[in-house]
């Protein structure tokens, strides 16, 4: 024959019941498993773009100040990038991931010097600078200039890149900096 068990209501009267303790510990569980789920999907911010500088000399005029404020956040497939501290002046990067190589723009720069008389140029106002002036772990990327603004804007796209961010720019810079008379240097 079973008894049953006795309480000591006085002892037990300070202590939680047992369906409360089962709570908390379930509540506890479920808590430490959805924050280790969420751990578990974090990504680490994306790094900075880094970009070496360059001889801008117009980077902060009125013209590239105009397309800095007018650049979109989207180029087809690359989103716009942070740039590293001390970012250059007139220098904007989009890229597809967050170790993704970048589409990088600078606005300012001086004529580059292999745009001379009779320098096949774009259909708009985009001249292709030879990529043998590439340094180590660019093959591939491609830089373009525009030639007929008052001042140069380069893009450098890297491989596989198609032709959304260069038409996107013209887009962009054909709306915010007037075109002048395209001035290619003397042929050597």
């Amino acid at each position: 024959m079973r008894t049953a068990p006795v309480y000591d209501s006085e002892a037990d009267a300070g202590r939680p019941s047992r369906a409360l303790l089962i709570a908390a510990v379930a509540l506890a569980v479920v808590a430490i498993g959805a924050i280790l789920a969420i751990a578990a999907t974090r990504h680490a911010p994306p790094q900075p773009v880094v970009l070496p500088a360059v001889a801008a000399p117009q980077a902060t005029n009125a013209a590239c100040r105009a397309l800095a404020d007018a650049l979109p956040q989207r180029l087809g497939d690359y989103q716009r990038a942070s740039l590293a501290q001390p970012a250059p002046p007139g220098a904007a990067a989009w890229r597809t991931g967050p170790d993704g190589e970048p589409v990088v723009l600078r606005c300012g720069l001086d004529r580059p010097a292999e745009f001379v008389v009779g320098s096949p140029i774009q259909v708009v106002q985009w001249f292709e600078v030879p990529g043998g002036r590439q340094s180590a772990g660019e093959a591939g990327r491609s830089t373009w200039y525009t030639v007929d603004r008052p001042v140069y804007v380069a893009l450098t796209l890297p491989a596989g890149s198609g032709p959304t961010p260069i038409q996107q720019l013209s887009e962009v810079i054909d709306h915010t900096v007037a075109a002048v008379p395209i001035d290619p240097g003397q042929a050597r």
